[in-house]
């Protein structure tokens, strides 16, 4: 398995992010634009957290909050989970599995690099396995 840095490589080198202090309506509309299912959260220029859709439909949603008035500060992950560029997607894997989460924050120090999501990694492990079968298959042929 590769280092994340490698999946950051093959994206759109944005890093998509909110202010805490936007109401989860407005959140939840980047969500959508980006087509993504969370976001880092910065406060001038430091990471804060990091809001999903998970955290919507457990703090909002089913608390009978108002997403127009309820800000990204009020229900973002504060307790980040984060890896760095050389962290192998493996070990990525492992984490998300043992903390139950679907994103990672990459960091390099202070420096965000990005976020990966457990299709990120999926789709790198699909990939690895298809090279595979297809290395195999020519090695059988041959």
């Amino acid at each position: 398995m590769k280092p994340v840095q490698e999946l950051l490589k093959k994206r759109n080198s944005t890093i998509y992010q909110l202010a805490p202090s936007i109401t989860v309506f407005e959140a939840l509309q980047q969500l959508a634009k980006y087509e993504v299912g969370a976001m880092l959260v910065m406060d001038q220029g430091k990471l804060v957290g990091v809001m999903s859709e998970r955290d919507y439909s457990r703090k909002v949603a089913l608390q009978g909050r108002n997403s127009k008035t309820t800000l990204v500060a009020d229900i973002m992950t504060r307790e980040l989970i984060t890896v760095g560029p050389q962290t192998r997607t493996r070990d990525c894997m492992t984490l998300m599995s043992q903390k139950k989460i679907r994103h990672l924050p990459v960091v390099d120090g202070q420096h965000i690099l990005g976020m990966i999501s457990i299709r990120d990694i999926m789709d790198d492990i699909i990939a690895d396995h298809e090279l595979t079968i297809s290395q195999l298959t020519s090695y059988i042929s041959s």
